[in-house]
């Protein structure tokens, strides 16, 4: 890396897809706080005037999951018909089988649930050990959200969605180039106040001041117009913002979907883990950039490969930190699900805003309880 620009993207809980996820997370989370240990495989899909909620639940309680449902849409802000879908109104489709008994096999026996490979990332260019990009982008939109929710734009709508881009100089962000913000709005506001607004209370109170000039352009609702939005104005999935989700560009994924997932599934629970890894081993100052990668195959409790990158910046060499994860991380998921604790429900409030780096939320993922543990290592 020497001097390139670099952008991340980030979307609001009233988005179509975060809508998806943070439902089939309300519903995972239901079935936790009655059975811990509750198989779920959820996953939402949502167009005009419906929500569909479909997949395997294997537990020992019964959940109603149109009321879950219907309260997740009404806290995102869907309780208002004029924003194009009514938590009061919607049609919700349920259908929800349990687990293939084929995969409860490996499950049962302590091994994955499926194949599969999952990657942890960190860096140390901000105190979240996230990158610059997926940061600034997170905190776009979730200021979207705070100034619509406690009325200071009350025209603003819960669909919206931030693009910033940074630019890079010798590995470092040196400026921000870019910022994009599309918002919902009512139909009577016009164009000039939402962008003026948007600027001023959205973005300028988030963007750091020292890598803005007068070059950094602002683009706020491009088109000139965003009234129509959520499921109304495009269809919703479970799944379909995975990048967002992780590290927004800047680190590799592995393909699986977070939300919905009980933590046996190790598209969450070894992300999880591979993110609590590469955490610690940058706080600890091993390395200033390190990405690990974890692969399982189904019914096997040992990973099949575990590998480190650290992109040259390590203080040791790739095969010595190895070692050291090896020695001090047991990512059997097993051993994951007990060491996170990840038998709770905790999950819908990642659905929304990034499932890493959040300093609004204690994360078991996120803390930093193994730092002197390598540090007395090294």
């Amino acid at each position: 890396m020497s001097n390139l620009l670099f952008t991340s993207e980030s979307v609001t809980e009233g988005h179509p897809d975060k809508i998806c996820d943070q439902v089939s997370d309300a519903v995972l989370d239901a079935y936790l706080e009655k059975d811990p240990a509750a198989r779920v495989a959820c996953e939402t899909a949502a167009a005009t005037g419906m929500l569909l909620v479909m997949g395997e639940v294997t537990a020992n309680c019964t959940v109603d999951v149109p009321a879950v449902a219907r309260e997740t849409l009404r806290r995102i802000g869907y309780g208002d018909p004029q924003f194009g879908f009514d938590a009061l109104a919607v049609s919700v489709l349920t259908a929800l089988n349990r687990q293939s008994p084929d995969i409860a096999l490996g499950v049962n026996s302590g091994g994955a649930g499926d194949q599969g490979m999952m990657f942890g990332y960190a860096t140390d260019e901000t105190d979240a050990f996230m990158s610059l990009p997926v940061t600034l982008a997170h905190g776009l939109t979730r200021r979207l959200a705070q100034v619509r929710k406690s009325g200071a734009l009350p025209w603003l709508g819960p669909d919206g969605k931030a693009q910033v881009t940074v630019e890079y100089k010798d590995g470092a962000p040196v400026r921000v180039d870019t910022v994009v913000i599309s918002t919902q709005h009512t139909a009577d506001t016009f164009h000039e106040e939402v962008e003026a607004a948007v600027i001023r209370q959205v973005a300028l109170p988030v963007l750091p001041n020292k890598l803005m000039d007068e070059n950094t352009r602002f683009l706020i609702n491009p088109t000139g117009r965003f009234v129509t939005g959520g499921p109304r104005g495009d269809t919703g999935l479970t799944g379909r913002k995975i990048i967002v989700d992780t590290y927004g560009g800047f680190a590799r994924h592995g393909g699986g979907a977070f939300s919905g997932k009980d933590p046996t599934k190790v598209d969450r629970s070894a992300a999880y883990a591979a993110r609590h890894v590469a955490k610690n081993l940058v706080a600890a100052g091993i390395a200033k950039r390190l990405e690990i990668q974890i692969a399982y195959a189904i019914g096997v409790a040992q990973p099949v490969s575990v590998s480190v990158d650290t992109f040259g910046t390590g203080g040791l060499p790739d095969a010595k930190i190895l070692d050291i994860v090896n020695h001090h991380f047991d990512l059997r998921p097993s051993a994951i699900i007990e060491r996170l604790g990840l038998r709770r429900p905790i999950y819908e409030q990642t659905a929304a805003y990034g499932h890493f780096g959040r300093d609004d939320l204690d994360l078991p993922w996120e803390r930093l309880d193994m730092v002197q543990r390598l540090r007395d290592e090294l």
